[in-house]
């Protein structure tokens, strides 16, 4: 077989796993463990499709935490902090 296996994305998804989004990353670390598996078995475009869904899971996994902590930081300055440490009653 002439061809180059596919990217696996294993890395990156594994480091949204850890620093971003859980669960996204999971699924991410889920298809990109299938990449090299079903290369080595033949399936060039199984192991092409699985490279797409992991890089999929993984960019949506960076995307969605990217998201929740602009609109967290962005809370904390329009609110001062106060609604998430505690004091929003005592204003």
């Amino acid at each position: 077989m002439n061809q180059h296996p596919p990217k696996n994305y294993l890395i990156e998804s594994i480091l949204v796993t850890i620093f971003c989004c859980m669960p996204l990353g999971i699924v991410g670390i889920i298809f990109a463990a299938q990449v090299n598996a079903k290369f080595e078995a033949g399936d060039y475009d199984g192991a092409l499709k699985a490279s797409k869904e992991a890089k999929k899971w993984m960019a949506w996994g960076l995307i969605s935490s990217v998201v929740i902590g602009l609109f967290y930081l962005i809370s904390i300055f329009l609110f001062g902090g106060s609604a998430f440490m505690g004091n929003y009653w005592q204003l």
